[in-house]
C-alpha cells in the first residue's frame, strides 16, 4: 500500500511543475500537475481519494488561484500552500485571508517547498503518539483527536494553521504568545522578516470566534504577541 503522501501542483508553467514533480519524488512526496484553476478544482470534484495537500500559484489563466482558493476552502479540507510573485505581497495577504495555510514567493526554492509542504503535512495529521485530549474555555471545546471545535453547540470550520494556533492559546490561556512561537507551532516553521501569515491567520481565527459569539477574544499584545482571554477579564 502506498503511503506517500500526494501533492496536488496547479501552476500553468510546465517546466516547473516537472522540476518539481520530479524533485518531490526524490523526497517521498508523489506529486501530479494541472495547469489551472478550473482543472484543479475539477480534479478534487471526481476523486475519492483526495490529493494530501495543495500547492496553488497565484496567476493562473481564466480563473486565478485566489478564486479557486474560496471554493477549494468550501468544499475540502487540505492544506494549501500558494505561490506567488515577490511583487505581489498583497496577493499573499489575501491568499491567506482566503484560508491558505502558508505561502512562498517565487521563483520558489523545491528544497525551501518541501520544507513547507512537510510542516504542512505534520500539522495536519493527527499526532499519533500524543494521547487526545479535549480543551475547553468559555464554551470553546477543541478536540484534538477529532481535529474539531465547538462554539456551544455550533462547529467552527478551521484551517490547519487556525486549528493548531488555537490549540496553542487555549493550553496556555491568558499567556502572551510571541509570534515566533505562534509561526512554529501553528505553521511548523521559523519567522521570516517581513513574514504577515501568522498575523493573519490570527485575523482569521478572531474573526471566526466574534462570528461565533464565543466569549473569548484575541487580544494584541505590541512587541510581544498575542493573548487569548475571556470576555469578562480587564
Amino acid at each position: 500500500m502506498n503511503t506517500r503522501p500526494r501533492i496536488l501542483i496547479a501552476d500553468d508553467d510546465t517546466a516547473l511543475c516537472d522540476l518539481l514533480i520530479d524533485y518531490l519524488a526524490t523526497q517521498s512526496l508523489d506529486a501530479f500537475a494541472v495547469h489551472s484553476a478550473e482543472a484543479a478544482l475539477d480534479t478534487l470534484s471526481q476523486t475519492d481519494n483526495p490529493p494530501d495537500a495543495m500547492v496553488l500559484d497565484v496567476m493562473l489563466p481564466g480563473m486565478t488561484g485566489l478564486d479557486a482558493l474560496s471554493q477549494i476552502r468550501a468544499g475540502w479540507d487540505l492544506p494549501v500552500l500558494m505561490l506567488s510573485g515577490r511583487g505581489e505581497p498583497l496577493d499573499r495577504i489575501i491568499g491567506l485571508e482566503l484560508g491558505a495555510d502558508d505561502y512562498l514567493p517565487k521563483p520558489a526554492m523545491p528544497r525551501e517547498l518541501v520544507a513547507r509542504l512537510r510542516a504542512l503535512l505534520r500539522r495536519h495529521q493527527p499526532r499519533p503518539r500524543a494521547a487526545p485530549e479535549t480543551l475547553r474555555l468559555a464554551g470553546v471545546e477543541l478536540d484534538t483527536g477529532r481535529r474539531s471545535v465547538r462554539c456551544g453547540t455550533t462547529p467552527l470550520n478551521l484551517t490547519a494553521a487556525e486549528f493548531e494556533m488555537l490549540r496553542s492559546f487555549l493550553s496556555q490561556p491568558g499567556d502572551v504568545i510571541s509570534r515566533e512561537a505562534l509561526t512554529e507551532q501553528a505553521l511548523g516553521r521559523s519567522l521570516e522578516r517581513y513574514d504577515r501569515a501568522v498575523d493573519v491567520h490570527v485575523s482569521r481565527l478572531r474573526k471566526k470566534l466574534t462570528d461565533a459569539e464565543a466569549g473569548l477574544r484575541i487580544d494584541t499584545v505590541r512587541g510581544a504577541g498575542y493573548a487569548l482571554v475571556e470576555h469578562d477579564e480587564g
